[in-house]
């Protein structure tokens, strides 16, 4: 029953997931949001949809333009899902803007923790990504220590998404989702 599989989970307030680049949260948020019964958003691919890919972005207007165009995309999917049940993935450079930061605070905010092992194979299968052009693992390592703060200062929790499935990951995921708002709930009581 989709209605009982819900119940637990901080249901009136959008469910975001931050993290590096190709951390999983598209996937892992796919799948969350197939065990929560409820819509699923990846604001990089509503980016694309409206603007044509990120790299074409990046190349034609640079990387200011395609920030700002990401602001408003998440700020538009945010107030969209406000009041009901969603899961939101967000872009890893997302979380960089002041005003995408202050709409966070309406959300249950998940960082997807990693390290470069576990997003090494998928960046040398995607070479796609702007931000990774030349050394990629170097690239991402940069901008991972200056992120890695402000992922973990917004997140209302960390989950490790080292090891496991797809699958497996978005039980978990599930699972401290759950554990979150019972603790959320008793503290409110």
């Amino acid at each position: 029953m989709p209605g009982s599989r819900k119940a637990g989970v901080p249901g009136n307030r959008p469910i975001v997931l931050i993290g590096p680049m190709a951390v999983g949260k598209s996937a892992i948020g796919h799948e969350l949001a197939k065990l929560l019964d409820v819509p699923f958003v990846d604001t990089d691919n509503l980016i694309v949809d409206a603007h044509g890919s990120i790299a074409s972005i990046f190349a034609g207007r640079g990387e200011h333009a395609f920030r700002e165009i990401e602001a408003r995309t998440v700020a538009s999917a945010v107030e969209h899902a406000e009041g009901a049940a969603s899961v939101i993935s967000l872009g890893g450079g997302a979380v960089l803007d002041s005003g995408t930061q202050q709409l966070l605070g309406r959300c249950t905010v998940v960082y997807l923790e990693c390290d470069e092992e576990t997003v090494a194979v998928r960046i040398a299968r995607n070479s796609g990504r702007p931000l990774l052009a030349g050394d990629a693992m170097a690239r991402w390592s940069a901008l991972f220590v200056t992120r890695k703060p402000v992922y973990e200062r917004l997140a209302d929790l960390v989950v490790d998404v080292r090891h496991g499935s797809v699958s497996e990951l978005g039980h978990r995921l599930e699972v401290a989702l759950r554990d979150y708002a019972a603790a959320k709930q008793e503290v409110e009581n």
